[in-house]
């Protein structure tokens, strides 16, 4: 069946942020001005898009199927968001929440959500400030023994011997 959306994104109408439920969106796609003559036209709808917060709702073809879609811009460049359709997305059924919960278990459940952070990100922006100071690349790592795992399972089976027999072998 021919698609009228192949090779071809179609905008057929604009809508708020807010109006699109999260969990309709499917994929991400980066999308980019194909040809010379459709650099400007690219360039405004990023920059309209950028100052309106709207997103431009639009039809296009992918694995010769047509898809509802959203394109909406992220620094300077158009991002496509396929869609689902409402009636792809299954009924939660009965997911409520089991047990009511207390203003403490909120405020303790809110105090742990500001006190989650990436503590990789965090070493690896500290790493690149120390060798963008011209520091050393990595703090030094001291040595430690080599452990004889012969002689630590030897003492794991006598401590386990011990124990059986009142702390006797």
């Amino acid at each position: 069946m021919p698609l009228p959306t192949k090779r071809v994104i179609e905008v057929v109408g604009f809508i708020d942020e807010t109006d699109v439920d999260p969990l309709l969106y499917a994929r991400p796609y980066w999308v980019g001005a194909h040809g010379p003559g459709a650099q400007k036209p690219y360039a405004l709808l990023v920059e309209a898009l950028a100052r309106s917060g709207r997103l431009a709702v639009c039809k296009v073809a992918l694995r010769s199927r047509e898809r509802l879609a959203v394109l909406r811009p992220r620094n300077g460049i158009l991002v496509l968001h396929t869609l689902h359709w409402p009636e792809e997305i299954r009924d939660p059924g009965d997911l409520s929440s089991p047990a009511p919960t207390t203003t403490q278990e909120l405020d303790l459940a809110e105090l742990l959500m500001t006190e989650l952070h990436d503590d990789y990100a965090q070493a690896l922006n500290l790493l690149v400030d120390t060798l963008a100071a011209g520091g050393p690349a990595a703090p030094p790592i001291e040595p430690q023994p080599p452990v004889d795992l012969m002689a630590a399972l030897e003492e794991s089976v006598r401590d386990a011997q011990r124990a059986r027999n009142g702390g006797h072998i």
